[in-house]
């Protein structure tokens, strides 16, 4: 006798057999054991879930007889009746299966109707099952319209797509529709187990989650790939075999991947990356095993007792537990994003291996530094959600006996104060205004014309705009003091430019000592070698001292010109924000006509010169 595959040796003969449906095995159980049967059942899903195996199991419900051959509609059909066995062997005479792929034109849709008109010939009800009904053309479709919504009483039509949303709404509103769910790794997984046991061939665990996984919700593509890999292994299932035969990526280079991007070990990146590359492992599976292990650490960061309930059997519970613990939220958030955008960008370099690296390297390039970087500050100085708790430390005083003050002024005349003039910072994100000009005089006002006209005297609610928060208080030091208007007068000079204007700008004045300066940012690509020198230059040329020498290092400031500039601009915000409010015109407005200020259409502008 030839070799039956697994995916028909053990498709399901009845309802309890099913697996991972027992939604739609419960609504049809429920449906038969009632006698509240409909005419026309739809099923859709992807390849492999069930949907030609449950049209089968419904015929045999509706013309089973029973054991003694008196039995008549039932939910557990009896698999040895005529009709059962003739039904599991495709040759009962009222049970037609159409192929809409192959016949998909009105002509072979009028063939089948035609048979519509006789009664069935052995059994209880015809039933047409129409299988990938979303193939057939609309005159197909409009052929069958009136027989799908008036049938014969003994007449049950099942349909089956894997793409419903190609079925006209007609033909839909005509069925009982049941979606077919993927099947879930863990429920692929314990089925296998059990066939594999019936067939008494010995299986790593291992290498059944993979087999799990490959199927991708389809239990049909499991069985298929667990008869490929029986026959890969010779009659076993063993992980490397099967990891071989599927060309999956070992696990373990994903959690080397992992924990050197998380300790920021490069060369350890890519030398893992070389690896993949001389073991002809594929990049794109590289960058999906990753995306995830990052999802599973993700979910264990944000609630960590689901890791109780995670297969315990499974030894890349623990890894992937370790690096939950070991990486921060925001970059194992930061890392799937990457990984995911990244597998779109093999396909355009000439090296999917080049490729794999740059993105693994870009996961370097973008890591987030320890330090919170600064942003606007607010009147109640908010923290963000997910910033450091704890309060910003006290700025360390300068040393002992250097001046806290620099050196000599600059020879220049005074600028604006910084509340009229004040360049923007960079890294500083400032929410788009539109151009509303907040001045002494009459300010004009934004009308929402869609908000309904309020009765006269009627109080109407002014919406406030969204004020911007920091991740820590602005700190003022007598050396940030100075520092700031150093810098500010540089800017305003435009002595310093580019990157060299930003390590200004978001820099923090740490001491003063026999000519060195110390400087400190958070950022580690503000502390380049060349913006630092261009940097010391304009100081020197500026303060005309040639002995100043900048030492920058990095790590959390308090003070820095960009944090008071940025609260400089908050204040003038606040300041006009209330005064447009307070403006009488605008209460009058806003009580007699129901006006509302549009959020963030004001904008502070600086004092005109008289």
């Amino acid at each position: 006798m030839s070799y039956l595959v697994l995916a028909r040796k053990y498709r399901p003969r009845n309802f309890s057999e099913m697996v991972g449906q027992s939604h739609v095995v419960q609504a049809l159980g429920n449906a038969l054991s009632t006698g509240r049967l409909h005419h026309a059942y739809l099923f859709t899903g992807t390849r492999g879930v069930g949907k030609t195996t449950v049209s089968r199991i419904l015929a045999k419900s509706l013309n089973c007889t029973g054991i003694d051959g008196q039995g008549g509609i039932t939910a557990e059909p009896c698999g040895v009746c005529q009709a059962c066995q003739d039904i599991d062997s495709g040759r009962f005479v009222d049970y037609t299966e159409l192929d809409a792929a192959s016949n998909r034109g009105v002509d072979e849709i009028a063939q089948l109707l035609e048979q519509a008109v006789y009664k069935p010939v052995v059994g209880r009800f015809k039933v047409f099952m129409i299988d990938e009904v979303h193939m057939l053309t609309n005159t197909a479709f409009n052929a069958m319209l009136k027989t799908l919504e008036e049938p014969p009483e003994y007449l049950k039509f099942v349909l089956a797509t894997t793409d419903p949303q190609k079925v006209p709404a007609t033909v839909l509103s005509r069925c009982l529709q049941f979606n077919l769910r993927p099947m879930a790794p863990e429920t692929v997984l314990e089925h296998l187990t059990q066939v594999l046991g019936t067939e008494n061939v010995s299986a790593e665990p291992q290498a059944l989650r993979l087999l799990a996984r490959a199927a991708r919700g389809s239990m049909r593509d499991a069985l298929s790939l667990t008869d490929q890999a029986i026959a890969f292994g010779s009659g076993q299932l063993q992980e490397a075999s099967v990891r071989t035969m599927l060309g999956s990526v070992d696990r373990s280079y994903v959690f080397r991947l992992l924990d050197a991007l998380a300790r920021g070990d490069g060369k350890t990146v890519v030398e893992t990356s070389e690896a993949l590359r001389l073991n002809g492992l594929s990049a794109a599976s590289t960058l999906e095993e990753m995306t995830t292990v990052l999802q599973r650490m993700a979910v264990l960061q944000a609630v960590p007792e689901l890791g109780a309930g995670d297969d315990d059997a499974d030894p890349e519970i623990a890894e992937t537990a370790r690096l939950a613990h070991t990486l921060p939220a925001d970059e194992t958030q930061l890392l799937y994003s990457l990984c995911l955008h990244g597998r779109g960008e093999l396909g355009l370099a000439p090296d999917e291996y080049a490729a794999l690296t740059m993105v693994l390297l870009r996961l370097l390039a973008f890591k987030p530094s320890t330090a919170t970087a600064a942003v606007l500050p607010t009147r109640t100085q908010t923290p963000l959600p997910g910033s450091a708790a704890e309060p910003p430390k006290k700025p360390e005083p300068a040393h002992a006996g250097a001046p806290a003050v620099l050196h000599r002024p600059m020879a220049q005349p005074a600028p604006e104060p910084l509340a009229e003039r004040t360049p923007e910072p960079a890294f500083v994100e400032v929410p788009e205004q539109n151009e509303v000009l907040a001045q002494a005089d009459r300010a004009p006002l934004a009308i929402n014309s869609e908000a309904p006209l309020e009765p006269s005297g009627a109080p109407a609610q002014v919406s406030q705009p969204a004020v911007p928060t920091i991740a820590a208080p602005l700190a003022s030091t007598p050396l940030g003091d100075a520092w700031s208007a150093t810098v500010n007068q540089l800017v305003a000079a435009e002595a310093v430019a580019a990157l060299t204007r930003e390590v200004a700008l978001q820099s923090e004045l740490r001491s003063q000592t026999d000519g060195v300066w110390t400087l400190r940012v958070e950022r580690e690509s503000l502390s380049q070698a060349a913006a630092r020198e261009k940097l010391q230059t304009a100081l020197q040329i500026a303060l005309a001292d040639p002995v100043i020498k900048l030492v920058v290092e990095v790590g959390p400031v308090t003070d820095t010109p960009a944090r008071r500039n940025a609260a400089a601009q908050a204040e003038r915000q606040r300041a006009a924000e209330e005064m447009i409010q307070n403006d009488p015109f605008v209460q009058d407005m806003i009580r007699d006509w129901g006006a509302k200020i549009v959020p963030g259409s004001i904008k502070p502008v600086a004092a005109k010169p008289i």
